[in-house]
């Protein structure tokens, strides 16, 4: 299932590209490395992967901006490496767009592990629906067991994150709920600091949306955070 993959990983620590290249291969992932963040993005643009595993303090563009610019044309899994350990860092690399955030030093085995896990993720979510465990919402119908989401029978491209995020609003449709209380519920982070944090995967989950021809759409309760107002279909 993880023959032909290929898998670009970015870090400026040529020792540490070297010995995620050896574990990644040896599982039969093919690996193309970069030692900053402008070289992978443009080897993307060029020829995209089916995942970055990526570092964030990176010469060129770092890799929060990285994940940025990758999440405004796709929706690749993407794995942070970072030895920013912060609460605020896990946010940061989350909301903007990464699936999953992995502190420095790590086990080689354990990225395997979630590399592995989350390939077997999106298998999961293209080749079957439970159909008896959906909730709809105005056109949108979104699938838990599978983290799979949908316009008129088309697939509509999210991220896990984004994924839990618009899954969360909808079962709070017509109920305003805040910033905090997403931190807290979707990324499991305790926090009573003021942040904006969710604002731009908010952003992100609405272009996809629009670009999907849905009705549905998520207001800005400002200075609180997010609601969902449920409209008839056909309005």
């Amino acid at each position: 299932m993880m023959d032909n993959k290929l898998i670009y990983i970015a870090d400026d620590d040529e020792k540490i590209c070297s010995i995620i290249k050896s574990f990644l291969t040896s599982e039969g992932f093919g690996v193309e490395s970069f030692n900053d963040g402008q070289s992978i993005l443009d080897a993307f643009y060029k020829k995209p992967c089916d995942m970055l595993i990526i570092d964030v303090l990176m010469p060129e563009m770092d890799g929060y901006a990285l994940c940025s610019a990758i999440r405004e044309t796709s929706s690749v899994p993407i794995i942070i490496i970072s030895a920013k350990d912060s609460e605020l860092d896990k946010i940061t690399g989350l909301t903007l767009g990464s699936d999953d955030y992995l502190t420095k030093p790590f086990s080689p085995l354990e990225l395997i592990a979630r590399v592995k896990s989350t390939f077997r993720r999106i298998a999961l979510d293209q080749t079957m629906k439970n159909e008896n465990n959906y909730l709809s919402i105005s056109d949108i119908t979104l699938f838990p067991d599978t983290k799979y989401a949908e316009y008129q029978g088309n697939k509509i491209h999210l991220t896990l994150m984004e994924f839990d995020l618009l899954l969360y609003l909808a079962k709070n449709r017509n109920k305003a709920v805040s910033r905090e209380e997403l931190l807290n519920k979707i990324w499991g982070f305790e926090t009573e600091a003021e942040t904006r944090a969710t604002d731009d995967m908010i952003k992100r989950i609405r272009k996809k949306l629009t670009d999907a021809d849905s009705k549905l759409r998520i207001e800005t309760v400002w200075g609180f955070g997010f609601k969902i107002l449920e409209k008839d279909k056909d309005s």
